[in-house]
């Protein structure tokens, strides 16, 4: 039984993987993507912060924690309770974060246990991980939900503070492993929705062809600054704080290009 860090379960999920799932949210993430709508997920430890909100025009505080340890079993009699919505809509269980592979023994044990449990399991990473870690969890990975977001090496140091290279690796190695991808591709306005940055991604992704017995799928991501309150309660800086959301247009756009190669394309 091993023990790590997550700051929330969410019940009922609809839009990480297939059917009604139940998605737990690790603690911990060694990208600081400028546009991160979790930033209280990045430090693996717990943190404290103080929520404000009104009530009958006077503001009250509350004291907060965010983040808790939790163990395998734990979690296990968690994702038992909506069994039987997991199997009536071909669902299961989705790690998230943060980033699921920042702990990678906890991961790989909580994946181990779920499959030997019989659930459906996805990981939502950004696939920065050691090789072997990415290794360790496919046998227990139903469904990688893996993060692309720049293609230009130094852009992606610049906005992510990592490079991409064993991204770009790791990926081709669940591909040609034969496993279920789906691409998420968040699109932020001025930064990854560059013509560049699309057609870039669309070459590399239009390789692994021979490998798959379908065109890969893609979920694009809009941004949208709906996270700023966040940024503001754990005193985050928040790089994108003038962002504004993405039109519509710029979206379509990015959906028919991928489209007109092949690709079966989403947008949340």
């Amino acid at each position: 039984m091993t023990k790590g860090f997550i700051f929330d379960i969410k019940r009922f999920a609809v839009h990480d993987g297939p059917g009604i799932r139940t998605t737990i949210f690790f603690k911990g993430c060694p990208l600081s993507c400028w546009w991160c709508h979790n930033p209280e997920s990045r430090d693996e430890n717990p943190q404290r912060s103080v929520r404000h909100f009104s009530l009958e025009g006077k503001i009250f505080e509350q004291q907060e924690v965010t983040g808790y340890k939790t163990d395998t079993q734990a979690l296990l009699r968690e994702a038992v309770l909506d069994r039987i919505f997991y199997e009536e809509s071909g669902g299961g269980i989705t790690l998230s974060g943060g980033e699921p592979l920042h702990q990678p023994e906890f991961c790989i044990d909580l994946l181990r246990t779920l499959k030997e449990n019989g659930f459906h399991t996805a990981l939502d990473t950004t696939g920065h991980a050691p090789e072997d870690v990415i290794r360790q969890v496919m046998p227990y990975t139903d469904l990688f939900l893996y993060d692309l977001k720049l293609m230009d090496e130094e852009e992606h140091r610049k906005y992510t503070g990592v490079s991409n290279k064993g991204i770009l690796e790791n990926l081709k190695l669940i591909v040609e492993a034969g496993k279920q991808v789906i691409i998420r591709f968040p699109v932020i306005p001025g930064i990854t929705d560059t013509k560049e940055n699309v057609e870039s991604m669309m070459h590399f992704l239009l390789s692994f062809h021979h490998f798959t017995m379908s065109p890969i799928e893609i979920h694009l991501l809009p941004y949208h600054n709906t996270a700023k309150n966040k940024y503001q309660r754990f005193r985050i800086e928040n790089k994108m704080e003038i962002g504004s959301s993405l039109p519509c247009k710029s979206l379509l756009l990015i959906k028919d290009t991928f489209e007109n190669e092949g690709f079966h394309v989403k947008s949340d």
